[in-house]
């Protein structure tokens, strides 16, 4: 029997878009197992703790996982990226790319994990184009400010933001 495809997905995901479950999606197409990577950022102020933003994740990715057929993980990491990916099996980290800018920065990254362990390939997935201008961080400053967050991000989430925001 041929060995697993595993996957690795990392971001913050706070909160979680439609641009990530488009990159999700189509990911978990490509791959038997698909394992996202909750990172631990000290320097970023969450508007869900890491628990809740498991529980979202996993609710936003069940139906994905259904209709793909690959098994969908949500975990947390606090340690080198590289050294997660070990972890957890994967032998390719997938990332989304919006734009040229994301392009830079992702590159200069891929470079330094295949240093690390050239035996993890690094795989871009370009953002749909009806995605390509979404992040979490404007989502989360039009949320903030009052504005409407529907068409950025799924059903479930808004739901969550919103009543999370009330507070």
């Amino acid at each position: 029997m041929p060995e697993a495809r595993v996957a690795l997905y990392p971001g913050t995901f706070d909160p979680v878009t439609n641009g990530h479950l488009d990159i999700i999606s189509r990911a978990a197409r490509l791959v038997d197992r698909l394992v996202i990577g909750l990172g631990i950022n000290a320097g970023k102020d969450p508007i869900f703790n890491l628990e809740e933003r498991i529980a979202l994740i996993q609710d936003e990715v069940a139906p994905i996982a259904e209709k793909t057929g690959a098994v969908i993980e949500v975990r947390s990491f606090n340690a080198l990226l590289i050294s997660f990916a070990e972890q957890v099996g994967a032998k390719m980290i997938v990332r989304g790319l919006r734009a040229v800018s994301d392009f830079d920065y992702e590159f200069q990254m891929a470079g330094m994990n295949y240093r690390l362990d050239p035996g993890i390939e690094t795989v871009f997935l370009m953002a749909s184009e009806r995605h390509q201008f979404i992040s979490s961080r404007f989502v989360k400053d039009i949320a903030l400010l009052g504005g409407d967050i529907s068409s950025f991000v799924p059903k479930l989430t808004l739901e969550r933001t919103l009543a999370k925001l009330r507070k």
